[in-house]
């Protein structure tokens, strides 16, 4: 693989992502006008919801076997434009029948995509030999920012789904399959073997990955929390008012973004083990902040500590995996991606039964507790001194971008 092909490949999944955050923001913001469009009652509704993550599980279950046939980059190929069409197939349905078959298909498109974006991911970066994951995550998070801003727009202006997503759809989907022609994991053929980048050699331990799965687990958990409840908490604890409710998330969002956008910078300055030591502790501050709150505007700093912390542990988790099994590092990644939906599906009824049985200040420190238990695990990001990971990477000789 040359230079340049690692620098488009690098630039075309960074696309991926972003437009993977722009789909996925579409969705999940404007989930009360898909409840009123099919008439999904408020008890059925979690139904619905809980579905797509497992779903996503199951597709990312499917991807590793997938994998074992075809390259990644195949699967992400047509699960981007799949993804993209399930989510128009949402807006453009009225049959409860008909949104329970579109977000099926949306659900297992997400985890294929999910999982083959973060193999791609993983395999470019050992290719680098340097940290470049948390970049590609920050593309996922300026697309979520995007989408937002598009939802809130269909919404002012009261278009329906399907017609205020039919115009970025149609935007999005050439521009990612265009974009895919350059797909590459960077992998290099041994000569001895004739294996491309060793994939495939190695069995996957679980109880080596426990750790980076829990750790996964526990960040969505914090992650589902402030997406699911820093609107209510701010409002219903805090006594903000209810426009003021809504900055909380698009503060953890833009903090994200921007802890994303230089993390990469800071592990290569100082390894990923204190990166993710760091981001844990600043994201357990954020939430110990939210639960001593005295008012909405000390909660909103919270919640951008929050953003702050929490942004880095997710990809990081990802390039985990890649370092501990370098010869199998798809089924790893795969594997371990499962964690993320069995965090979102646990985050925030968790939350919320905590809430009602105690009290949501007391809630809070839930997440923060799991949060911390990150430090118990931090060493299976790789070694201390380590800058990208360890010793399976090639030395750069060339700068790739």
């Amino acid at each position: 693989m040359t230079d340049a092909g690692l620098r488009y490949g690098r630039a075309s999944l960074g696309l991926g992502f972003g437009v993977q955050g722009v789909a996925f923001a579409l969705l999940v913001t404007r989930i009360p006008a898909i409840q009123d469009q099919y008439g999904i009652s408020d008890g059925l509704l979690p139904v619905f919801l809980a579905a797509v993550p497992v779903l996503a599980g199951a597709g990312s279950v499917v991807t590793e076997r997938l994998v074992a046939r075809v390259r990644p980059a195949v699967v992400l190929r047509w699960a981007q434009p799949l993804v993209l069409l399930a989510l128009l197939g949402v807006g453009a349905g009225r049959e409860m029948w008909q949104a329970g078959v579109a977000l099926g298909v949306f659900g297992l498109a997400v985890g294929a995509l999910d999982a083959s974006m973060n193999m791609l991911g993983v395999s470019l970066q050992r290719a680098y030999g340097r940290s470049i994951m948390l970049g590609f995550h920050a593309a996922f998070s300026l697309g979520g920012i995007v989408g937002a801003s598009l939802a809130w727009v269909g919404a002012r202006w009261e278009l329906s789904l399907f017609v205020s997503w039919l115009p970025v759809v149609a935007v999005l989907l050439p521009a990612a399959l265009m974009g895919s022609r350059w797909y590459t994991g960077g992998e290099r053929r041994s000569a001895a073997t004739g294996a491309v980048g060793g994939e495939g050699a190695g069995a996957v331990s679980f109880t080596l990955l426990l750790p980076l799965c829990l750790v996964m687990c526990f960040a969505y958990i914090g992650d589902s929390t402030v997406s699911n409840w820093s609107a209510k908490y701010l409002q219903d604890v805090l006594g903000s008012s209810e426009q003021l409710a809504t900055v909380p998330y698009n503060l953890y969002m833009v903090t994200t973004l921007l802890g994303r956008a230089v993390g990469d910078l800071g592990v290569r300055r100082f390894g990923a083990v204190a990166v993710v030591r760091g981001g844990s502790l600043l994201a357990a501050g954020g939430f110990a902040v939210v639960a001593v709150a005295p008012g909405a505007w000390v909660g909103m700093l919270g919640f951008t500590l929050l953003g702050l912390g929490l942004c880095v542990i997710v990809p990081q988790t990802f390039a985990a995996a890649g370092r501990m099994f370098p010869g199998n590092s798809d089924a790893a990644v795969a594997r371990l991606n499962i964690f993320n939906y069995v965090g979102f599906l646990v985050g925030s009824p968790l939350v919320g039964i905590l809430g009602d049985a105690w009290s949501y200040r007391g809630a809070m420190v839930v997440p923060m507790v799991l949060v911390l238990v990150t430090l118990v695990y931090a060493r299976s990001f790789g070694p201390e001194s380590a800058r990208y990971g360890g010793g399976h990477e090639r030395p750069r000789t060339a700068d790739v971008g």
